[in-house]
């Protein structure tokens, strides 16, 4: 392990408490505007995710606001003063302005500590995609990599991370603009259910419609088989909307393949899930490029 590496992720990565409560990492809670309240997705510690998908069912709208620079720099100071290399993943700068900011705050940092040893990373990443890569940079520190070679790591590998997703209610998708209202509607009476990626720009983009969500599931099994080398062994990730059961049916499809060495399966956290609803399953994986 290398000791004087911390990585710092945010609330979107969909990563477990667990994973976030071990040594050298840092998690940075996403507020999340819930029932007329600020909430931090602090990774399951204050919002129930059960209550939380309650909530979703029951007709709840929640908003997210990003991390802004003042609380950036409540994270990096203290690591400044003890002379940590740093590295922030963070979600993409296609979805949010975290980055931004984030990037604002080493600025402000430096002012006061000059030799302040902090890297902030645009990962082009969402979810359990950033929350993969965010586990394979961590694998790097605990092998003793050094932080120049674990940065090389997560740019070469970002952009072969692929994301895709299906989701079951529309209106959240609708609401934030991904697709139009008479969609919507057209969708939810025929059974319609999209299929969306995470584009090279790091934004979400429609890919397909297909007719039921068994089909909608099975394709994300598809587009793993297709886009992957059986003869190579892979981690992925899964997250799901509070329906555990299609994320397992999903990882039997993809296991199916003979390549899959290790599956990560995690609830989707208030932050993504806001703006996607209850019923979300989504698959992400590497292979040689995006789509």
């Amino acid at each position: 392990m290398n000791r004087n590496i911390v990585l710092v992720v945010d609330s979107a990565s969909a990563l477990p408490l667990e994973f976030i409560e071990q040594e050298n990492i840092i998690g940075a809670p996403i507020i999340c505007h819930f029932k007329g309240k600020d909430v931090e997705d602090d990774f399951g510690k204050t919002l129930n995710i059960k209550e939380f998908y309650e909530g979703l069912r029951a007709g709840e709208m929640p908003t997210t606001s990003q991390i802004n620079v003042f609380r950036f720099e409540e994270i990096f100071r203290p690591l400044a003063e003890e002379n940590k290399s740093v590295i922030y993943i963070g979600l993409s700068s296609g979805l949010t302005g975290t980055v931004d900011s984030a990037k604002r705050a080493v600025l402000n940092i430096k002012e006061e500590f000059p030799q302040a040893d902090i890297n902030v990373i645009d990962s082009l990443c969402a979810s359990l995609g950033l929350g993969l890569l965010c586990y394979l940079a961590y694998e790097k520190i605990k092998e003793g990599k050094s932080k120049e070679e674990i940065i090389s790591f997560v740019e070469n590998t970002k952009m072969k991370v692929n994301h895709y997703f299906t989701v079951d209610d529309l209106n959240h998708l609708k609401r934030g603009g991904r697709i139009s209202s008479s969609a919507a509607a057209v969708g939810t009476l025929l059974n319609v259910k999209p299929v969306l990626h995470m584009d090279k720009q790091g934004k979400l983009a429609p890919l397909m419609k297909v007719r039921g969500r068994k089909k909608a599931i099975a394709t994300l099994a598809e587009k793993f088989i297709e886009r992957t080398d059986k003869k190579e062994m892979q981690t992925i990730s899964i997250v799901h909307g509070d329906c555990l059961e299609d994320a397992l049916h999903l990882e039997q499809l993809c296991r199916e393949n003979g390549n899959v060495e290790k599956c990560l399966i995690n609830f989707e956290g208030p932050t993504v899930a806001s703006h996607t609803g209850a019923g979300l399953v989504s698959l992400y994986f590497i292979a040689k490029e995006r789509e």
